[in-house]
C-alpha cells in the first residue's frame, strides 16, 4: 500500500496547528496586501483598491483615446488651452502603457510603484491647485473643477493605503534603472539622430545641423512628440517619428521593468539547512516521494516557527515556485506555509506549487489556492508485482528478449560504489544526456555522485561484453522506498533497456531494502485512460485528441504508457495557484525550471554581451 498520502492530521477542539491562521483569516495570497499585516483596516484595503482601479481606468481612457478618433480629439481639446484632464488620463498608447505598468505594480502592492505615484500625483495636484487659484480662466470651466477633484481623491487615496504597500523589489533596481535609462537613451538618440539625417528630405541648404537633429531626436525621445510637430530644416518620412516614438515607448517599457521588478532570489540552501531538512526526511521522509528532491542546491528553504517543517521554493520569473509536499511533521506544515506566502507577497512574488499530493493540497487550499489535477505518479507496489500473467505478456516477452541477448544489472547503494567507478558513470551520465540542459525540477535532484547522497541507489545495465549501456539513480523515499531521479542510456545500445532495468530492479528490490518505487509522472493520465474509454463525452474525447497531437513533441501519451506497463499504483499530483489567471506566467516558470524553456532574464543578458 503506497505511503503517498496519509490522513489530515487530527487537531482536538480549540487547538490550532504550528503557525496556522486564525478562523476567517483565510484570504487568497495575492489579494491579502501590506505582505501579511492582517491588522489593516477597511479603510486602508479600500484606498488601496480605489487608486489600482483609478489607474485600470486611466488606461481604458488612454486607449479608447487612441484607437477613437473622434474620442482622443476630445480628449486633446480638454487637455489644450484653459482645459486640463484628470491625472494620467490623455489619448495615447504611449500615455496607457506608462499607466499600465503602474496599474500592474500597485496591483502587487510594491512599495516603489506607491512611492512613484505618491510623488508623481502630488506634483501633478500641486500644478493643478496653483492654475485654478492664479488663473481665473481655468476657474471658468466647470470640468477642470471636476478634473481637480478626481486627482486629489487619488493623491489623497495614497497616504491612506501607505501600510498595504509593503512588497520588497530587488535592492539594485534603481541602479539598474538608471543604467538602462541613460544606456537606452544614448543608444536610442544615437539612432535616431542617424534616421533623421538619412531620411531628411529638406533641401540641401535648408538642412539643420548636427545639433538640431540631436534636438530633435531627443526630443521625441523624451517628451514622444506628435507627428505634427514640424522644426526647420528637417522633413523626414512619417514612419520615422512612429519608430522614434515605438523606440521611446519600449524604451520607457524596459526602464519601468527594471525600477519596479522583483527580487530574484533568496539565499539558496546552505549546509545548515541541508543538515536541517535531512533531520526532517529522516523522521517524516516516507510521506512523500518527492521529499528527497527538497535537498536540491539551487532552492531556497524556509521552516515554520518551531522548525518542525518547511517549503522549499525557487524563484523563476517573479513565481516562487515550490515543489512536492511540505518537508516535515503535517501538524506544522501551515505554520512553514504561511512563511512562505508572507515571503511571496513581501517580495511580489506569485506563489504556486507544483506536484503536491492530495493531503498537501488539501492543506494549501486552506490557506487560499486553488488545486488543479496536473497529472499521476507511477508506484510499484515491489512485493505485489510480478510478470506473470496474460496482462504482463508483452512486458515479459520484452524483458526475455534483453536478457537473452546478455545484458546484466547491477544494484548497489551510491556510497558502495567507488570513486573511480563513480566517475565513469557520471561521464556516461553526461555523453548520454539528451541535450545539453540537465532537466528537472519538481522530480530530479540535479546532481549526481555527491557524497551526501550515499543512499541513493544506482541500477547499472551492460552489455553481453560488459560495457556499460544504460543507468538509473533513485532516491531514497523513507527508509523502504526510491523515487526514480535520473534515467539515461547509450542511444546505440538495443531498444528496452531502461524497461529491463526498472524490472530488474523491482524483482530483487529485497537486496537494497525496497518495498516501493516511484517512477515518472505522466501528466493528465486521466484524460488518457477516461477518454479512450466506452461512453467517453465529447469534450473529455477532444481533450484527449489535443494531447495526443502535442504528444508528437512533448511525449505525453508515450510517457503514460511508459510507465502504465508495470501496472503501477496511480497518485494524483496537483499544481497549486492563487489566482486562475496567473497560470500561464506559472507553466512558463516551471517549463523554465523544468529545463525545457531557455530564457534568459535581460540582465543576465548584458552580463554575456559584456563578457
Amino acid at each position: 500500500m503506497s505511503q503517498k498520502t496519509s490522513l489530515l492530521p487530527h487537531r482536538s477542539p480549540g487547538t490550532a496547528p504550528d503557525g496556522a491562521r486564525p478562523a476567517g483569516r483565510n484570504e487568497p495570497p495575492g489579494v491579502v496586501p501590506c505582505g501579511g499585516r492582517r491588522g489593516s483596516g477597511r479603510l486602508s484595503r479600500g484606498a488601496a483598491r480605489l487608486t489600482v482601479w483609478y489607474l485600470r481606468v486611466a488606461v481604458c481612457v488612454d486607449l479608447l483615446g487612441a484607437v477613437w478618433v473622434s474620442f482622443g480629439q476630445d480628449l486633446k481639446r480638454h487637455n489644450d488651452g484653459d482645459f486640463f484632464t484628470p491625472h494620467l488620463v490623455a489619448a495615447g498608447f504611449t500615455g496607457a502603457l506608462f499607466t499600465a505598468v503602474l496599474a500592474v505594480t500597485m496591483r502587487r502592492r510594491k512599495r516603489a510603484a506607491w512611492l512613484l505615484n505618491l510623488v508623481f500625483g502630488l506634483l501633478v495636484l500641486a500644478l493643478y491647485s496653483c492654475v485654478m487659484a492664479l488663473l481665473p480662466q481655468f476657474r471658468a470651466h466647470p470640468f477642470n473643477w471636476f478634473s481637480l477633484a478626481v486627482t486629489a481623491l487619488f493623491v489623497a487615496a495614497l497616504p491612506v493605503a501607505r501600510r498595504e504597500f509593503t512588497a520588497k523589489g530587488d535592492r539594485s533596481n534603481p541602479k539598474l534603472a538608471a543604467g538602462v535609462a541613460l544606456g537606452g537613451l544614448l543608444v536610442a538618440t544615437a539612432l535616431a539622430t542617424l534616421l533623421v539625417t538619412v531620411t531628411n528630405e529638406s533641401p540641401v541648404e535648408e538642412r539643420s545641423d548636427l545639433g538640431v537633429r540631436l534636438s530633435y531626436a531627443l526630443a521625441r525621445l523624451v517628451f514622444i512628440a506628435g507627428t505634427d510637430d514640424r522644426v526647420d530644416g528637417i522633413a523626414i518620412p512619417g514612419w520615422v517619428d512612429v519608430f522614434i516614438n515605438v523606440t521611446a515607448a519600449l524604451l520607457l517599457l524596459l526602464v519601468l521593468w527594471a525600477a519596479f521588478r522583483s527580487r530574484r532570489a533568496t539565499d539558496p540552501v546552505s549546509p545548515a539547512d541541508e543538515e536541517r531538512l535531512r533531520a526532517l526526511l529522516e523522521r517524516h521522509g516516507e510521506r512523500d516521494s518527492l521529499g528527497y528532491f527538497a535537498l536540491r542546491r539551487d532552492k531556497s528553504v524556509i521552516f515554520s516557527p518551531s522548525g518542525k517543517a518547511a517549503v522549499t521554493y525557487r524563484v523563476v520569473g517573479g513565481v516562487s515556485l515550490a515543489s512536492g509536499d511540505p518537508i516535515g511533521d503535517p501538524e506544522a506544515w501551515p505554520g512553514a506555509i504561511d512563511a512562505w506566502l508572507a515571503e511571496a507577497r513581501s517580495h511580489a512574488w506569485v506563489p504556486a506549487v507544483i506536484g503536491a499530493g492530495e493531503t498537501a493540497g488539501t492543506v494549501y487550499t486552506r490557506h487560499g489556492l486553488s488545486a488543479l489535477e496536473l497529472g499521476d505518479e507511477a508506484i510499484v507496489d515491489t512485493g505485489e508485482f510480478t510478470l506473470e500473467g496474460r496482462a504482463m505478456r508483452n512486458v515479459r516477452q520484452a524483458y526475455n528478449r534483453v536478457r537473452r541477448a546478455g545484458y546484466t544489472v547491477r544494484v548497489r547503494r551510491h556510497a558502495d560504489i567507488p570513486a573511480e567507478e563513480m566517475t565513469a558513470l557520471m561521464r556516461h551520465a553526461d555523453a548520454w544526456r539528451d541535450g545539453e540542459t540537465e532537466r528537472g525540477f519538481s522530480m530530479a535532484l540535479g546532481r549526481l555522485g555527491d557524497p551526501a547522497d550515499g543512499q541513493c541507489v544506482m541500477v547499472e545495465c551492460h552489455d553481453a561484453e560488459g560495457r556499460p549501456r544504460a543507468l538509473l539513480s533513485f532516491v531514497p523515499w523513507g527508509r523502504r522506498g526510491l523515487s526514480l531521479d535520473l534515467m539515461r542510456r547509450d542511444r546505440e545500445a538495443d531498444n528496452g533497456l531502461i524497461e529491463f532495468a526498472v524490472l530488474e530492479l523491482i524483482q530483487r528490490s529485497g537486496e537494497v531494502g525496497v518495498g516501493q518505487i516511484s517512477l515518472n509522472f505522466a501528466m493528465f493520465r486521466s484524460v488518457f485512460e477516461r477518454g479512450a474509454q466506452l461512453g467517453a463525452g465529447p469534450v473529455l474525447r477532444l481533450w484527449r485528441s489535443l494531447l495526443s497531437f502535442f504528444s508528437r513533441w512533448w511525449q505525453i501519451e508515450s510517457l503514460y504508457r511508459a510507465n502504465a506497463k508495470y501496472r503501477p499504483v496511480w497518485e494524483p499530483r496537483f499544481v497549486l495557484f492563487a489566482k486562475s489567471s496567473e497560470l500561464p506566467r506559472i507553466g512558463l516558470a516551471s517549463a523554465r525550471a523544468e529545463g525545457f524553456l531557455d530564457l534568459p532574464s535581460p540582465p543576465r543578458l548584458l552580463r554575456r554581451t559584456r563578457g
